[in-house]
C-alpha cells in the first residue's frame, strides 16, 4: 500500500481486502460495452491473471468484473466467472487459506472482507448465498464480526482453529465491512454491531476512513489491548495521522448505510446526508473524484464507485451528469477507429490523459485498465448494490422523488469553494494576461487586501498552507507589482501550486490555482511566450512545472504538454528552448525539471546522464550546468539534482520502494544519487538544519536540503520540527531572518515542513525509484557501464526460505502464494 509498510508476516496473516481498481441513458449504454470488453478479457475458465503471479487468479478483480456486467444488464457475461467461484468451489481459494497451503486444514483462517464480498457476489449472481461455492455466505459473514474483545463490531480476519489463532493478524479494513453491510442486507439482515462500528469510522466532515486505528486510553475492559489502547473513531484517529480522508471508502460506505437502511436499519438519515455532502463538495472540477492517500487526483476507479452511490442516494443528478461525463471521458467508443484504442470498444482508462495517451501508444497495462474499467463501470450503470443484490440489474436506479436536498454545514463551518462540482469558481479573468517581461527582476508579491495577519491550525503545515493560499488573487494565482503596474506570475503560481501539494494542504485552492496554470491562455503565456514572443517558442521549464500539474490533476492538457516538451529534448539528453527570450543559461533547476516531467512518460536516462556529468567534485550539483569543472555545488541545485535523479514514474502494481536500483540504471547514475545524498548529509547540522552566511539556521537552505535528502529515501524528520518553530504568526517564512513573511521563501520552504519532495505527495504522477542505503550490486556486469540488479522480491524470499522451517515455514509459502492473494491498495489498485 502506498505510504504505508507492513511486516511481511503480516502481510501474510491477512488480506486488506478493497475493491479493486473493486429508459436507457448514453452512459448506460456505454456500460453495456464495458462489460462486453471486460468479458473479452477473461480466461475460458472465467479467471484473470493474478498481476502479482503464481497459481491463483485475481479473485477480488474477477468478483468486480462480476459487478459490472450485471450492473449493466450483461449477467450472462459472468456466466464462467460464477460456475468458478460456485460450481466448482473455488471461493474458498479467496476467502480463505486453502488456496495458498491446500489440504493443511487452512480452511480454518478466514478473510473477513473477502467472505463478505464473496456474499455480495453470490446474491447478485442470483444463486444461493446460503450454499455457494459449497458454504452458506451468510453465516460465514456473520462468523467474521467479531462480538467481543478489542475488535468487537469489527468485521475481521480470524482463525477458525484456535491452533493457527496466532497465524492472524486483523487487518480488516473498512471496504470488508462496508461489503458485509451490503451482503447482509441483500439476504434480509441488519447487524446493529457492524453498522454502529462502521459509523464510528465516519469524521465530523462526513467522509470515511479506510483504515482502523488504535488510540491509547485509560479504559478497562475487554475492548482494550494488554498494552492500553482501543480502536480509535475517526475523530480521534485524526491527531495520530489515523484518518485521512479516502473517496472511495466514503462511496462504499454510502452504498452499505443505503443498503442498511433499505433493509430497515434505524437513524441512518443524518449520517447518509453527511456522506453525500462530503462527497459533492469534494468533487473535482474535471467531474471526476480520487481515493485516499496514493490515490487522491481524479481516477475513473473513485468516480465509478462514488457516482454509483450518489445515484442510489438520489439529490445529485449535477454531481453525477460530470462524474459520468468524466467516467466517458476515458472510454474508447466508435470515435476510436483509427487509433491503437479502434479494436478496444468499452475499455476505460485509469484517468482521461491516460486514454488520450492510448490512442497513439495503445493499451501498455492491461491489468490496469481492467481493474478501471470493473468499478467505472458500475458508475455508468447507475444502479445501487442493493437492488443489484435483490436482483434489479440492468437499469439505472431512478430518482428518488422523496429525496430533499443536504441541509447547510454546522454553524461555524466554511463551506468548501468547490461546493457546486456542476459550476466550479470560473478561473479568473486574469488567466493569459503578460507575465513580467521574461529576464525582468520579478517585482514585488501583491499581498490580497482580505490575506489574513494571522492565522491557526494544530500543525505547522496547516498554518503554511492556510499562508500560500492567502497568497492567491481572485483565489488562483499570484500577482507581482512591478515600475507601477501588476503582472500575473505563472511561475510562482506553480511553485505555489506544488508547494501545497507537497503540504497536502488547501486542496480547493489547489484545484483552482491549477485550473488557471492549465486554461490555455495561460499555457501560452507562462510556456509559449505570449505576448513577448513574436514568432513560435516554447520553454522548457514552464512546460515541465505544467505538466507535472496537469498530470497531478489528470488534466486533459497533460497529453499536449508531454508532446510539447518532448519536441526540446536533443539526442544528448539536454533541453533547448525556443523563441527570442528561451533559456540559455544552463540552469540546472531547469534541466532537473524536464527530466522529471519526461520520465513521467518514459525512462530519460539521457537526460540523467547529462546531469550525472555534471557533478561537482565534492558531490554537491552547480546551480549552471556547464563545461568547466566545479569543485563544490549548491544546496537547492543539489536537492533538485536528487529529485531527478530518483524519480520515475509511479507505477500502478509497486506496494513500496525498495533499496534495489530498478533496471536499466547506469554504474553512474547510482554513483551520482549516492555521492549527492551523502554531500547533502554532510552540511546538515545534527538539528537537521544547514547553516546560512550569517551561521544562522537558513529556513530556505534547511528545506532544499530536506527536500532532496526525503526524496533520496532518508529521514528528514529532523529538518521538518526545526523548521516548525520558525513559522511566523502568519503561517509564512521570512526571507532574511527577522524579515517579514516572504512568499518566494514561504514556498521553498514546504518540502521542509512536510518532510519529502513533491515525488512523494499524494496523487504525484512520479516517486522515488530507491531509498538509500541501496544494496549492493551484484558482482557480475550485465554489460557495458549497467550495475546488475537483483529483485527485492527475490531476496525477500530467499531471506525467508532460508530462515524459516516448520510452522514458519508454512507463513513463509503463504508469503510467497499469499501476496498473490494479498489485496492491497497501490496508487492505482483497489483490488
Amino acid at each position: 500500500m502506498a505510504g504505508k509498510r507492513f511486516g511481511p508476516l503480516a502481510a501474510v496473516m491477512s488480506a486488506v481486502v478493497v475493491f479493486t481498481v473493486g429508459a436507457v441513458t448514453p452512459a448506460f449504454a456505454a456500460s453495456k460495452a464495458t462489460s462486453q470488453w471486460l468479458a473479452a478479457q477473461l480466461s475460458p475458465d472465467g479467471t484473470l491473471q493474478n498481476p502479482l503471479g503464481g497459481d491463483l487468479p485475481d479473485h477480488g478483480l474477477m468478483i468486480d468484473t462480476l459487478f459490472a456486467m450485471y450492473a449493466s444488464g450483461d449477467g450472462a457475461l459472468a456466466a464462467p466467472i460464477v460456475k468458478y467461484l460456485d460450481d466448482e468451489h473455488h471461493a474458498t481459494d479467496y476467502y480463505t487459506w486453502d488456496g495458498l497451503v491446500p489440504g493443511q486444514g487452512y480452511d480454518a483462517i478466514i478473510t473477513g472482507g473477502a467472505a463478505a464480498k464473496v456474499l455480495v457476489a453470490a446474491e447478485i449472481a442470483g444463486r444461493d448465498p446460503r450454499s455457494f461455492g459449497g458454504h452458506d455466505m451468510v453465516a460465514e459473514t456473520l462468523g467474521t464480526i467479531a462480538r467481543s474483545g478489542v475488535d468487537k463490531g469489527r468485521v475481521s480476519d480470524y482463525s477458525k482453529n484456535p491452533d493457527f489463532k496466532d497465524f492472524v493478524s486483523n487487518n480488516a479494513n473498512m471496504f470488508g465491512q462496508a461489503l458485509a453491510v451490503i451482503g447482509l442486507a441483500g439476504a434480509g439482515l441488519t447487524d446493529r454491531l457492524a453498522i454502529d462500528t462502521m459509523l464510528k469510522q465516519q469524521c465530523s466532515e462526513g467522509y470515511f476512513r479506510i483504515f482502523f486505528g488504535l488510540i491509547a486510553t485509560t479504559e478497562t475492559g475487554d475492548q482494550v489491548t494488554p498494552d492500553g489502547h482501543r480502536i480509535s473513531t475517526c475523530d480521534e484517529g485524526k491527531a495520530l495521522g489515523q484518518s485521512s480522508p479516502d473517496g472511495d471508502t466514503t462511496g462504499i460506505a454510502l452504498s452499505a448505510l443505503l443498503a442498511a437502511r433499505a433493509a430497515g436499519a434505524a437513524d441512518l438519515d443524518e449520517p447518509i446526508t453527511k456522506t453525500v455532502r462530503w462527497l459533492k463538495a469534494h468533487q473535482a472540477a474535471s467531474g471526476g473524484w480520487g481515493g485516499g492517500v496514493g490515490t487522491e487526483a481524479p481516477n475513473t476507479n473513485s468516480t465509478g464507485l462514488i457516482v454509483q452511490a450518489l445515484a442510489d442516494a438520489g439529490c445529485a443528478d449535477a454531481a453525477m451528469d460530470a462524474g459520468t461525463a468524466f467516467l466517458e471521458s476515458a472510454e474508447a467508443t466508435a470515435a476510436d477507429a483509427g487509433t491503437r484504442l479502434g479494436d478496444q470498444l468499452g475499455a476505460i482508462a485509469y484517468t482521461p490523459a491516460e486514454y488520450a495517451s492510448a490512442r497513439t501508444t495503445g493499451i501498455s497495462a492491461l491489468d490496469a485498465w481492467i481493474r478501471a474499467s470493473s468499478q467505472a463501470a458500475l458508475g455508468l450503470s447507475r444502479t445501487g448494490f442493493h437492488d443489484l443484490t435483490l436482483g434489479h440489474t440492468g437499469a439505472p436506479t431512478p430518482p428518488d422523488p422523496g429525496c430533499t436536498p443536504p441541509p447547510p454545514p454546522p454553524p461555524g463551518e466554511k463551506p468548501p469553494a468547490t461546493s457546486n462540482p456542476a459550476a466550479p469558481p470560473p478561473v479568473s479573468k486574469k488567466a493569459g494576461t503578460p507575465a513580467v517581461r521574461p529576464g525582468s527582476p520579478r517585482g514585488t508579491v501583491v499581498v490580497p487586501a482580505d490575506a489574513p495577519a494571522q492565522v491557526s491550525g494544530p500543525t505547522p503545515a496547516d498554518r503554511l498552507g492556510s499562508y500560500l493560499a492567502s497568497r492567491l488573487v481572485d483565489g488562483d494565482h499570484v500577482e507581482v507589482a512591478q515600475d507601477g503596474q501588476t503582472f500575473v506570475d505563472y511561475d510562482l503560481t506553480a511553485d505555489l501550486v506544488l508547494a501545497l501539494r507537497t503540504l497536502g494542504q488547501q486542496p480547493d485552492a489547489t484545484a483552482r490555482a491549477s485550473r488557471f496554470l492549465l486554461s490555455p491562455d495561460s499555457i501560452k503565456a507562462y510556456a509559449h511566450g505570449a505576448p513577448y514572443e513574436q514568432g513560435q517558442a516554447a520553454y522548457a521549464e514552464p512546460l515541465a512545472k505544467l505538466d507535472v500539474i496537469a498530470h497531478f490533476a489528470a488534466d486533459p492538457a497533460a497529453g499536449r504538454l508531454d508532446a510539447d516538451l518532448a519536441a526540446l529534448r536533443t539526442a544528448s539528453g539536454g533541453f533547448t528552448d525556443t523563441g527570442e527570450f528561451a533559456d540559455t543559461t544552463g540552469s540546472l533547476q531547469r534541466h532537473a525539471w524536464a527530466t522529471m516531467a519526461t520520465t513521467i512518460v518514459a525512462p530519460a536516462e539521457a537526460a540523467i546522464g547529462t546531469l550525472a556529468a555534471h557533478q561537482c567534485a565534492d558531490g554537491l550539483f552547480p546551480p549552471v550546468l556547464t563545461e568547466k569543472p566545479c569543485a563544490t555545488g549548491d544546496v537547492a541545485a543539489t536537492a533538485a539534482a536528487i529529485e531527478a535523479l530518483n524519480a520515475q514514474r509511479r507505477d500502478p502494481a509497486a506496494v513500496e520502494t525498495g533499496n534495489v536500483p530498478p533496471p536499466g540504471w547506469t554504474a553512474e547514475h547510482r554513483r551520482a544519487l549516492e555521492s549527492a545524498a551523502a554531500a547533502l548529509t554532510a552540511r546538515t547540522g545534527p538539528d537537521g538544519t544547514v547553516a546560512g552566511p550569517d551561521g544562522q539556521p537558513d529556513p530556505v537552505l534547511t528545506a532544499a536540503a530536506a527536500r532532496g535528502s526525503g526524496s533520496a529515501g532518508l529521514d528528514a524528520s529532523k529538518a521538518a520540527q526545526a523548521l516548525g518553530a520558525l513559522v511566523l504568526a502568519d503561517g509564512g517564512f521570512p526571507k532574511t531572518p527577522g524579515g517579514p513573511s516572504d512568499p518566494g521563501a514561504s514556498i521553498a520552504t514546504a518540502s521542509g515542513i512536510a518532510g519529502r519532495s513533491w515525488l512523494d505527495a499524494d496523487g504525484s504522477p512520479l516517486t522515488t525509484a530507491v531509498r538509500l542505503p541501496l544494496a549492493p550490486p551484484l558482482a557480475a556486469a550485465a554489460g557495458p557501464g549497467v550495475v546488475p540488479v537483483q529483485s527485492a522480491a527475490h531476496n525477500s524470499t530467499l531471506w525467508l526460505a532460508v530462515r524459516l522451517s516448520g510452522a514458519a515455514l508454512v507463513l513463509a509459502f503463504a508469503l510467497a502464494a499469499g501476496l498473490r492473494h494479498l489485496i492491497t491498495r497501490t496508487p492505482r489498485t483497489r483490488g
